[in-house]
């Protein structure tokens, strides 16, 4: 009797443990579905400069689409305005720009979590005008008085070309609110210029040096996800 309860005590125990097998493999093979969808948004840290600065003035429209589970195609427009006083000489530069490119991310989710670490290529475009108010003409000897030569000419059909990386992290706040912080290292490929003057701010790149074609750039992008579907 003793010997017979014990291999029914073996058997169950062996019948729960395959159970609980069963179990646990039918538990990880449960696909989990993915949101994919539109999101759209701004770029909240133009309108914190346009708010608190007296020099600028800009905004942008993000958004991105997913394509597959790492990657997405993305896009940003925008407009800014930039008013120019310093290096001797006072300038408005105000125009548009556009950029599109791919995310992948390199960040593996638990479950449902739609977080990401991200990096990016984009090309951009800015097409804008500058208006030389005046300048100072440089003068090699101090004893003699600074001249300021007013000029307010305006120099329109400008345009600039570049290639962008970018690496960011995208945080979801609340189900379906995005934060993204991301850093932007740019490189102008062509440009037009003005005859007898120089591209001193370019918007959607930024400032631009005449010593180099590199320029930086930075966002704080607030986007909402309009799901379509889930895969």
């Amino acid at each position: 009797m003793r010997k017979a309860l014990i291999l029914l005590f073996c058997i169950s125990l062996l019948g729960y443990t395959n159970l609980w097998a069963q179990e646990e493999t039918t538990t990880d093979t449960i696909p989990i579905k993915k949101p994919y969808g539109i999101r759209v948004g701004t770029d909240i840290s133009k309108l914190a400069r346009t708010a608190i600065s007296d020099d600028y003035r800009g905004f942008s429209v993000n958004g991105d689409i997913r394509i597959s589970n790492k990657f997405y195609v993305a896009a940003e427009f925008g407009n800014e305005k930039k008013e120019w006083d310093k290096d001797f000489l006072r300038a408005d530069i105000e125009g548009n720009y556009f950029k599109v490119g791919v995310d992948y991310n390199a960040y593996n989710n638990w479950l449902d979590m739609n977080n990401a670490i991200y990096v990016g290529l984009r090309y951009g475009y800015s097409g804008f005008k500058e208006t030389l108010h005046s300048y100072r003409v440089y003068n090699t000897n101090r004893e003699l008085p600074t001249e300021i030569r007013e000029v307010n000419e305006v120099f329109d059909n400008l345009n600039l070309h570049w290639l962008e990386f970018q690496f960011g992290v995208k945080t979801e706040l609340f189900k379906n609110l995005f934060l993204d912080l991301h850093i932007e290292l740019k490189t102008s490929m062509s440009e037009t210029r003005p005859d007898n003057f120089g591209i001193l701010y370019a918007p959607g790149f930024n400032r631009t040096y005449d010593t180099s074609s590199f320029g930086i750039g930075y966002g704080y992008t607030l986007t909402y996800l309009i799901p379509i579907l889930k895969r």
